[in-house]
């Protein structure tokens, strides 16, 4: 990741990183939203229900608003995806909730307007108890023509 990732991906990744005090993932609550402030507009967090398997929007960032031109809070992420594809996509969440571990994705795909649009995500997951997945933060940024 840190050979292709811009710097805010690998900030965030640090942050992240460093909220985990030895166990795999941090829960919500280490997350401080007053040291955000330099991923807010492509933050995304994601409620994550287990049996049936569901990911659902809790709070998306205005640049992802924008991208896709709609709000998808409150909304699945099967049904409000941005990506190379809903496979790809649903493949990079579960491998973090599977796991319990980063991941970094990138890819290209063509926009609705006619160009290429080049697209850099990081999940990480959150947990409450320590052990179970309940959350993803991630963090996208968009590079069109990149």
């Amino acid at each position: 990741m840190r050979a292709r990732a811009v710097p805010l991906v690998i900030q965030l990744y640090d942050y992240w990183d460093g909220k985990r005090h030895g166990r795999s993932m941090p829960s919500r609550s280490d997350i401080d939203p007053t040291e955000m402030g330099p991923w807010l507009d492509g933050i995304q967090l994601v409620d994550v229900f287990h049996n049936p398997r569901r990911l659902v929007y809790r709070l998306v960032g205005d640049g992802q608003v924008r991208s896709r031109g709609r709000n998808p809070t409150g909304r699945t992420v099967e049904e409000c995806f941005i990506g190379v594809s809903r496979e790809d996509v649903l493949r990079s969440f579960e491998i973090a909730i599977q796991d319990r571990c980063m991941v970094y994705d990138w890819g290209r795909y063509p926009s609705g307007e006619g160009f290429t649009r080049g697209q850099e995500t990081i999940f990480l997951p959150l947990s409450t108890n320590g052990a179970d997945v309940d959350k993803i933060l991630t963090f996208t940024i968009d590079q069109v023509g990149r």
